[in-house]
């Protein structure tokens, strides 16, 4: 039932970690009958459900994008190794037509014999010098054919080796994305325990603990004041203002959707400066900053496994595709627990005149987490 789910999505982040405190018991839904979970209980699993079925979209995406690198490897050496052929195919050819003409030249007297018994000296010297020039290509071809026959068995074997791993990748693939349509079966049979009116009220926890937090984050002082991003970064931005309002989408990097390192990696990669696709990767790789230090076009990561990623907007927002079910939005920087953030262009120069990007109307609407129809990506599927 993939309409459902996308209400995962509030169950599956801020509500665990600080929406439950923040709702007065009378607003809490009902208990459960006995033998059934309560509501928090079940807030508990849905989230550890979500967080497992977004560790193994990741690891789906760094499987695929290692596999992508492997094609084009095997298909240079494919290349390599049919140029080699050919090159090896001339060699024989002429080292073919060198043993017809040394075949065809042959006689009961050696040439070198018949140098000796010239009477003219200055043709022995004339013929002496032909047959050290055909010496010598002789020796050229044999050595061209030998470094033929060495270079193409050396390239088929590399060729052997890259496809090998190629389908190893390929295995492990389908294994990922096996786990991936397992977690969010099991998340779809947990969403379908829910009633509208527990939805309803998990939709209001939602709400009101993204806002708890993020007042608590900015009254921290976590965050200095507005800095100006790179040229590269503006460009990466504006880029990921673009997509507001396209739909969030398992394992997506565009143009029509995208999941949330895939929003950031083709930001980047529009600006001229690719970054790793996973947001592990991308939280591994990349220049991690601290939080007063953030300046728009910046990576702010989520969640203790990294699984979670967004760009810095300014003002305390961000750009992000949240989860499944939510469209590519404007949210609040602590919509999510906060592991740290990084920088993709540490060197860059920031621009000394900057004009945030003028968002479109309704770029902040909808869930933060998600509650619409959703479905994995195909390849789960």
């Amino acid at each position: 039932m993939p309409g459902r789910l996308l209400r995962l999505v509030c169950t599956a982040t801020v509500a665990a970690h600080a929406v439950l405190a923040a709702v007065p018991a009378a607003a809490a839904p009902q208990p459960p009958a006995p033998g059934k979970r309560t509501v928090a209980e079940l807030l508990t699993d849905l989230r550890r459900l979500y967080r497992e079925a977004e560790r193994a979209t990741e690891a789906h995406n760094a499987t695929e994008e290692k596999l992508k690198k492997q094609r084009a490897e095997v298909r240079r050496l494919d290349t390599a190794l049919a140029r080699a052929r050919l090159a090896l195919q001339d060699s024989r050819s002429s080292a073919g037509r060198l043993a017809r003409q040394q075949y065809q030249g042959s006689t009961d007297i050696s040439p070198y014999v018949r140098l000796l018994l010239a009477r003219d000296p200055q043709r022995a010297l004339e013929q002496g010098h032909v047959i050290g020039q055909l010496a010598r290509e002789r020796a050229k071809t044999v050595a061209e054919l030998t470094g033929s026959e060495r270079k193409a068995d050396g390239l088929a074997r590399k060729a052997r080796t890259a496809l090998d791993r190629q389908l190893t990748l390929t295995a492990r693939q389908k294994k990922q994305r096996d786990e991936v349509r397992k977690r969010l079966d099991a998340v779809e049979e947990m969403l379908a325990s829910l009633s509208a009116e527990q939805l309803a009220a998990l939709a209001e926890f939602e709400k009101n603990g993204i806002a708890k937090a993020q007042k608590e984050f900015m009254a921290s002082g976590a965050l200095s004041s507005a800095q100006k991003p790179t040229q590269e970064g503006n460009r990466a931005l504006r880029y990921a203002v673009r997509q507001l309002g396209k739909p969030y989408e398992w394992g997506a990097e565009g143009p029509k959707s995208y999941d949330c390192s895939g929003l950031t990696s083709q930001a980047w990669a529009s600006a001229g400066t690719p970054i790793p696709r996973t947001s592990q990767e991308q939280w591994a790789r990349l220049k991690r900053i601290p939080m007063s230090a953030l300046r728009p076009g910046d990576l702010v990561v989520y969640f203790p496994e990294a699984t979670h990623v967004a760009m810095y907007l300014g003002d305390g927002m961000v750009v992000q595709a949240p989860r499944p079910g939510a469209k590519v939005k404007v949210s609040p920087i602590a919509a999510n627990p906060i592991l740290g953030a990084v920088r993709p262009d540490p060197d860059g120069e920031p621009l000394r005149r900057y004009a945030p990007p003028k968002l479109p109307k309704g770029a902040m609407d909808g869930s933060d987490e998600g509650y619409a129809s959703a479905a994995p990506p195909t390849s789960a599927r």
